[in-house]
């Protein structure tokens, strides 16, 4: 019963916040989020680095 009346009494603010204008939170876009840090790396470009980081895996130093 605990529970009704608590879901009973917050409903009307979440009903409130969620129909209030003023509350909605403009957000930018994902897409160009990391626009500012120019071209990615192609594909080849990270193949090249990877088989570089992984060429002396496992080390025979440990």
């Amino acid at each position: 019963m605990d529970k009704v009346r608590l879901i009973e009494q917050i409903t009307p603010d979440i009903e409130r916040e969620l129909t209030d204008k003023s509350s909605i939170v403009l957000r930018k876009s994902l897409w160009g989020l990391y626009a500012d840090l120019g071209k990615a790396p192609s594909t080849e470009e990270i193949y090249a680095v990877r088989s570089e980081e992984w060429a002396s895996f496992p080390r025979q130093d440990i």
